[in-house]
């Protein structure tokens, strides 16, 4: 359990449950650690940037996050009357069609809990509703750069279903975040168009500025200006658990000092190497560099 003294000042703080995953493909159960700050925060991590995560988890639990302190990553761990576990089954060979169960879920976060650091992104990185209240958005975005996955905002879990329901205050919080993060089933649900395209456009003029879209094939951004694309080129799927979570999070990290496009790229790439193998991103930026390169032949 960590226990340095952390840094002043990070480049993301990100907030979210961590998740005690539960993976069956082809009938073959394998549990491990998961939730989009694991994935996201060793991706941000491993592609330079200062990190701070914020979590929820039983007291019980707190040794799992062991694997953070393996990558140096610095976190606060707030204790939960339990911590969220998510069942994946997985139906397809390429991981794409899976059904989720939300077995249990850790408290939700409170303003207060987010201590008196200073971070450049405030990457809100929820699994399910209820977890980041709405109330968070707008005091955060006056510290910093508000990212938000959407994923946390309109994924439910009600008598044990997963179900999509949009945002109400949509039109209200959109204005305050800068990088907004769907997948296109969410888009769908959210901008009210499958084209993502015209999904990415329609959240834009809800006051997101950069919109970034995944789909199996590749992923997209909108700036109010340009539709920026990049293709995933993985040679196979078995890493497929954490894909939007660390293509979003790298495409944080290279933001911070390029382009969106080169960015895009980057996170792309990054993501294509993730992939290939189960668990997060164990890679380099030179790995990833050397990707592109060899996409460019």
């Amino acid at each position: 359990m960590q226990n340095k003294k952390l840094k002043k000042t990070y480049d993301i703080l990100l907030i979210g449950h961590v998740s005690k995953d539960i993976i069956i493909v082809k009938g073959r159960t394998t549990k491990t650690l998961g939730g989009a700050v694991y994935y996201s925060s060793i991706a941000a991590k491993r592609s330079g940037s200062n990190v701070l995560v914020i979590t929820k988890l039983a007291h019980s639990d707190i040794d799992i996050l062991r694997e953070l302190d393996n990558e140096e990553i610095d976190y606060i761990p707030l204790v939960s009357t339990q911590t969220t576990s998510i069942e994946n089954i997985y139906y397809t060979e390429d991981l794409d069609r899976r059904k989720v169960t939300l077995i249990s879920q850790a408290d939700p976060f409170k303003i207060e809990d987010i201590p008196e650091y200073k971070s450049y992104i405030y990457h809100l990185a929820g699994l399910f509703h209820g977890e980041i209240p709405d109330s968070l958005i707008e005091p955060l975005s006056t510290k910093g750069k508000i990212a938000l996955d959407v994923q946390g905002i309109l994924r439910r879990s009600e008598n044990g279903k997963l179900l999509f329901r949009d945002w109400e205050k949509k039109y209200d919080l959109l204005p305050y975040v800068t990088f907004l993060k769907t997948d296109t089933a969410e888009a769908e649900i959210i901008a009210g168009t499958g084209d993502r395209r015209k999904a990415a456009k329609i959240l834009y003029n809800m006051g997101a500025k950069e919109i970034m879209i995944t789909h199996s094939s590749e992923v997209l951004l909108y700036d109010g200006q340009d539709i920026y694309s990049a293709p995933f080129t993985p040679s196979n799927l078995s890493g497929r658990t954490g894909r939007g979570d660390t293509c979003f999070a790298s495409y944080l990290a290279y933001r911070l000092n390029h382009s969106i496009q080169q960015s895009l790229d980057y996170a792309a790439a990054l993501t294509s190497i993730k992939m290939e193998t189960p668990g997060p991103f164990r890679g380099t930026v030179k790995d990833v560099l050397s990707r592109i390169a060899g996409s460019a032949l």
